[in-house]
């Protein structure tokens, strides 16, 4: 790599939902010219309302750079158009292979030699969607959580076709922007965070449908709960501390046989249109009549004092 991470001033979005649209938000408020392609008539208006929304966010989490401007932002008809002339790519269409396929067949000859691309996808391998490409050695995967303009962790994996050097300065890329990163060491569906995310919600889907607890309940489990401490610590070491000093190898042997136990009767649900039915009854009750964007709003609010208070 040649210039710096920090010296990056133009980055190419592609696709502009809710995630690549909070992505150009981020990208914008770190003082970066955003170029961004969506297929949608009204992706000019769609984007530029969100980024206005997400601003003051950005700004409560001082992630506003000097000179950042919400209008540094161009659009485009045609993807490749939006790769030409970026030191940098975020790519977050909807999670269809043989789009994602068409996509990259697309950019890759409107790209400048030392351009990156990274996809945002949750579901995909990278192993699958390298298939588009002539070199792959600059394409990785950059996986974020939604929404990415304020939730910092952004997982990326390469393999044996990533160039040297190529996951390191987009660690440092992403970094300078205000993110945290974590390295996927081996290519499993759904990476990290997802599957202990849908590990955790498999067990709480279990407890709804047994009628252990309401579905509220169960929500309030995690956020009156072990969520207050995960916001903090990760499991292993939150578990080391519980130890009262003896450590890791010491808590396993003290509660290994609870935990073995507990396992063995966990359940398995399969997610079906019966389930989601009684989910989604659920999540009405609990929401006790509020609209989607006041509790959006309840969410980015929280999570903003989270983040201020943890920085």
């Amino acid at each position: 790599m040649t210039d710096l991470p920090q010296k990056v001033e133009r980055v190419g979005v592609i696709g502009s939902g809710v995630i690549g649209a909070s992505w150009a938000s981020l990208f914008l408020a770190a003082g970066k010219e955003v170029r961004l392609f969506d297929p949608s008539r009204t992706v000019e208006a769609d984007t530029r309302a969100y980024i206005e929304n997400a601003w003051p966010s950005l700004e409560a989490l001082g992630l506003l750079r000097s000179g950042a401007a919400p209008d540094a932002i161009s659009f485009f008809e045609d993807p490749a158009e939006a790769a030409k002339d970026t030191q940098f790519i975020q790519e977050s269409i909807p999670e269809r292979l043989p789009l994602k396929l068409e996509t990259f067949a697309l950019i890759e000859p409107a790209l400048a030699p030392e351009t990156i691309v990274s996809t945002s996808s949750s579901g995909l391998l990278l192993k699958d969607m390298q298939k588009a490409w002539k070199d792959p050695s600059r394409f990785i995967l950059g996986h974020p959580f939604n929404p990415p303009h304020l939730i910092p962790l952004v997982e990326l994996l390469g393999n044996e076709k990533t160039a040297d050097g190529v996951l390191d300065w987009s660690e440092r890329f992403y970094e300078d922007c205000g993110k945290v990163t974590i390295r996927v060491k081996k290519e499993v569906p759904a990476h990290v965070a997802n599957r202990l995310q849908a590990a955790l919600w498999r067990e709480a889907i279990y407890l709804v449908l047994e009628d252990i607890a309401s579905l509220e309940d169960v929500d309030k489990a995690i956020t009156a709960g072990p969520g207050l401490r995960w916001a903090v610590m990760g499991p292993h070491m939150l578990f080391s501390l519980a130890s009262g000093g003896a450590g890791m190898e010491e808590f396993c042997r003290r509660y290994r046989q609870s935990h073995n136990d507990w396992w063995e009767t966990m359940g398995t649900p399969t997610l079906n249109d019966e389930v989601g039915k009684i989910l989604a009854k659920g999540v009405e009750e609990e929401g006790k009549g509020r609209s989607f964007e006041d509790l959006a709003a309840e969410r980015d609010r929280k999570l903003i004092a989270i983040l201020k208070a943890l920085r």
